[in-house]
């Protein structure tokens, strides 16, 4: 390509940023026109992609971190010839319905990757795809996976904490194949980023096992042969592109002015006759518009020749690889889990159920060995994630199927994301519940994305005892449950847990968390019917002598508080029923004959959780009497805090028989 070629092409990118920004009055033209040269060699020359498959399973991975800077890829999207980005869709832009909303959805159009926009997301999530394209190369040979993972950062990508856990583990694995190109144009919504920041980030990326080098992100020339070394490198790598925002723009290039709004009427035209572009809005010149729908018809013969290749696999790894890129899980499951029920009927277990956990692990493990995915977050011995078979991950084992993702809840969070979305694994991470606030950012992109992702969460309650109140989820269930589309799972014995993983496991379409115990609790199942009653979210554990005065509902370890204060309200004469919750949020979502039925009729409705109120009253009713917590915790033994904070059987009989007068 001559520089003319090349400087046409990516003043095609620039006239529909600043046209669809311009029309919309709203969006973030400055990235666009600054960046417009990276993307221009990157998908020309470099990007292994078919337009006509968006969705090839080797295809390079092309991920836009800085997603406020959306309409790049969305002209990207059109100019290479993407059937569900049509000219409207970018005179649409950030309108109702389009598939051009005003950052990068993955859900909403064709060709996006991942969701971003909160900055640092996409840069984390990415490194789970690489990982994932590490792990599957191994399995399934590099000639059927072998692509790379491309992501253009901003400035406030690289600010974001979650960066450094990012790249962190992205150079310990030596993920040589994930490619960062940093539009580094040094603004930021304030103003020049050194207002805030001086941090060197060829150096910082050095110094985390990166390849790293900072070159002109205007000169096509210097972009090209650093993507070249980049591919050649054996550690992941930075390419620090400088460019400038608003590149173009006769007053705002440089400046923040460009990074936020429309440019305005006279701005942009003089821009658009500073680059030589056309007045007229969102018109591409036909030879520019064919030498871009041929870079996108360009990978068509490298996907042609990978249907070749994976041809010629055995039909056996073939339907292997297509399953659990599906995210199909194998009939062995059900039927590993079956057993495992079984088993727990014939010899019951009073066990945490972080240990209960750990032991429908191992079937699960057993019953699809490579595709699940387990980690932790250095807490490995406290959450009980690992199976007895699983080998660790790392840049020399990349067959291992457990992951030591370090310190990093954030991190793990995201590129679990990253993991599921590139395809081929299920993917669990575990950490204490409380520690959920350290991964939230990404586990509410999980719910939002609709990743079937599950996150194990152990040490539930203040249940874990002595660690006292910085350790004590006392408000997480309820913060957690308020997130739409996630899925809330806190079982009360070895059968729940065991029914809840396989819920979990057979999920594709949104995010599960499984909160389990520190301390032992007894087996109350007796049985293991074939529809999975936890499916509904709730069901009668124990009926009623007579017709019940008092229903009790409760999760997880107060379970077994219910069930007890059951015993003594018999004593007095008192019907009650227990039920079990292991999700609200699920019971809540049931047609409203089912919930009724589940929830009953008993004038008395009384909740049982070593949490706050929140959420319970769509059970219980205003009026309805919860025992749980009020406050957070404290430090000292589990059954000692139980007692302190009044959750006990006792306090239940007292507050059933108070109401019943």
């Amino acid at each position: 390509m001559t520089q003319v070629d090349h400087t046409r092409m990516a003043n095609a990118i620039r006239g529909l940023a600043m046209d669809a920004v311009e029309k919309a009055k709203s969006g973030h033209p400055g990235l666009p026109m600054g960046a417009a040269d990276i993307a221009t060699v990157l998908f020309t020359q470099f990007l292994k992609f078919d337009a006509t498959d968006p969705n090839w399973p080797d295809r390079d991975r092309f991920v836009l971190s800085a997603g406020h800077g959306s309409m790049l890829l969305y002209a990207l999207l059109y100019l290479t010839g993407n059937k569900d980005m049509t000219l409207d869709q970018i005179r649409n832009f950030r309108q109702l319905g389009s598939k051009t909303p005003g950052h990068p959805e993955n859900f909403e159009t064709s060709g996006v990757e991942t969701t971003t926009g909160p900055l640092g997301q996409g840069i984390a999530t990415a490194v789970g795809m690489a990982l994932a394209e590490k792990m599957l190369a191994a399995e399934f040979g590099k000639k059927v996976v072998g692509h790379h993972t491309y992501v253009l950062a901003s400035d406030g990508d690289l600010m974001e904490g979650v960066s450094q856990e990012a790249i962190a583990m992205a150079g310990h694995w030596k993920l040589n194949k994930m490619i960062v190109l940093y539009d580094d144009n040094g603004i930021s919504i304030d103003g020049p980023t050194s207002l805030a920041d001086s941090v060197d980030q060829v150096k910082r990326f050095k110094s985390a096992g990166w390849a790293a080098e900072l070159i002109d992100g205007q000169d096509p020339k210097a972009i090209a042969a650093a993507i070249t070394r980049a591919q050649k490198s054996n550690k992941p790598s930075l390419i620090a592109c400088k460019t400038t925002i608003g590149y173009g723009a006769p007053t705002r290039a440089g400046t923040a002015k460009a990074h936020g709004e429309a440019l305005g009427a006279d701005e942009l035209k003089g821009a658009k006759e500073k680059l030589g572009i056309s007045l007229e809005p969102f018109s591409v010149p036909d030879d520019v518009l064919k030498a871009w729908r041929d870079a996108g018809s360009r990978g068509a013969a490298a996907r042609q020749e990978w249907e070749g290749v994976f041809a010629e696999l055995g039909p056996r790894k073939r339907a292997e690889f297509e399953r659990r890129m599906r995210h199909e899980r194998p009939a062995a499951l059900s039927k590993a889990l079956r057993a495992h029920k079984k088993a727990l009927l014939e010899s019951p277990q009073n066990v945490a159920t972080r240990k209960s956990s750990e032991s429908a692990i191992e079937a699960i493990a057993a019953a699809m060995p490579m595709e699940f995915l387990a980690g932790s977050a250095d807490l490995t011995g406290s959450n009980n994630n690992k199976a007895k078979s699983a080998v660790a991950f790392s840049a020399k084992t990349p067959k291992g199927r457990f992951i030591h993702y370090g310190i990093r809840e954030h991190g793990m969070a995201a590129a679990m994301n990253g993991i599921f979305l590139h395809g081929g694994f299920a993917p669990n991470g575990a950490t204490f519940l409380v520690f959920t606030d350290y991964a939230r950012p990404a586990m509410r992109l999980a719910a939002l994305m609709g990743t079937g992702v599950v996150y194990v969460m152990t040490h539930d309650s203040i249940g874990l005892g002595e660690d006292g109140p910085t350790h004590q989820p006392v408000e997480h269930l309820a913060a957690l449950r308020a997130i739409p589309n996630m899925r809330v799972f806190r079982p009360c014995d070895a059968v729940e847990v065991a029914e809840c993983w396989e819920l979990a496991l057979n999920r594709v379409d949104g995010p599960t968390v499984l909160a389990l115990t520190r301390q032992n609790l007894p087996q109350l199942r007796t049985n293991a019917p074939n529809d999975n009653p936890c499916a509904h979210g709730a069901y009668e554990l124990v009926a009623a002598q007579g017709e019940a005065k008092v229903s009790l509902f409760a999760s997880g370890s107060e379970v077994e508080i219910a069930v007890a204060a059951q015993k003594q309200l018999a004593e007095r004469g008192i019907p009650s029923r227990v039920v079990s919750v292991p999700s609200l949020e699920l019971l809540l979502a049931q047609p409203a004959d089912r919930q009724q039925a589940i929830i009953g009729n008993a004038p008395v409705k009384i909740a049982i959780e070593a949490a706050v109120r929140w959420g319970w009253d769509a059970i219980i009713g205003h009026d309805g009497e919860f025992v749980g917590m009020h406050g957070f915790g404290a430090s000292a033994p589990a059954k000692d805090l139980f007692k302190h904070f009044g959750i006990t059987a006792d306090a239940v009989v007292n507050a059933a028989v108070k109401r019943l007068g």
